[in-house]
C-alpha cells in the first residue's frame, strides 16, 4: 500500500510541477515573441478522473478513521511488552499514514478542503463505523502489559472492521478508480490484520 499511496502523491506533485513549467514557458515565449501563436495542442488541465459524492465521503471519513488508528498505534511502544503487538502497531502506522496522505491528495484533486476531514479530537466522527470512543481511548492510555494488549487488540479489531465496511461501501458506490483501488487495498490489508489480531487474542493454543 505504501508504494501505491506514494505513487498517488508523486503523480499529483509531478502534475503540479508540469503545470507550473508549462505556464512559465508560455509566458516567456509570449514575452519574447509577441506575435508568435502557441501551437494548437491540448493543454494539461489537471482534471482528476471521474468521482462522485461517495468518493468524497469515503476520503473525508477515512482520514480521521485512519488517524485514530495511527494514534492508537502510537500508544503501544510505551505500554506493551509483547513483541507481536508492537510489530503490528508499527505495521498499521506504516500502512495507514501514507494512505492518509494519498486521501488528502484525492480531496485536493476533487476541489475539496482536506482540512475539513480532520476534526479536533473525535467528537465529530463518533458515528463512523469502528471509531473507538473517548472513554476507551482514555483507558488505553492508562493500562499497561497484558491488560493493555487485550483492550488494544479488541478495540483495533472493531476499528478495522469499521474501515473494511467503509471500504466495501466505496467499492459498491464510488466512481473514482484510484479511490476504489485504495478501498480494495484497505479491505485486503485490514482483513488480514483482523485475522491476525483474533489469533493473538486466542493465544498460541487457540
Amino acid at each position: 500500500m505504501t508504494s501505491f499511496a506514494t505513487r498517488i502523491v508523486a503523480a499529483f506533485v509531478a502534475l503540479a510541477t508540469a503545470l507550473l513549467v508549462s505556464s512559465c514557458s508560455q509566458s516567456e515565449s509570449s514575452e519574447g515573441h509577441p506575435d508568435h501563436q502557441a501551437p494548437d495542442t491540448p493543454a494539461i488541465t489537471g482534471q482528476p478522473a471521474g468521482y462522485n459524492a461517495d468518493d468524497v465521503a469515503f476520503a473525508t471519513n477515512m482520514i480521521p478513521h485512519h488517524e485514530q488508528a495511527v494514534e492508537m498505534s502510537a500508544l503501544v511502544p510505551e505500554r506493551s511488552t509483547n513483541p507481536e503487538v508492537i510489530a503490528l502497531a508499527e505495521q498499521i502506522s506504516a500502512a495507514q499514514q501514507p494512505e492518509i496522505n494519498a486521501l488528502r491528495v484525492f480531496l485536493v484533486q476533487w476541489n475539496e478542503n482536506p482540512d475539513t476531514a480532520t476534526g479536533d479530537g473525535h467528537a465529530h466522527h463518533g458515528d463512523m463505523q469502528g471509531m473507538v470512543d473517548e472513554a476507551t481511548m482514555a483507558k488505553l492510555s492508562e493500562l499497561t502489559g497484558e491488560e493493555f494488549d487485550t483492550l488494544w487488540l479488541e478495540s483495533m479489531i472493531s476499528h478495522h472492521e469499521g474501515a473494511v465496511e467503509m471500504a466495501k461501501a466505496e467499492i459498491a458506490n464510488g466512481e473514482n478508480v484510484d479511490a476504489k483501488r485504495m478501498a480494495q487495498t484497505i479491505i485486503d490489508t485490514q482483513q488480514a490484520e483482523i485475522d491476525q489480531m483474533q489469533q493473538m487474542l486466542r493465544g498460541p493454543n487457540g
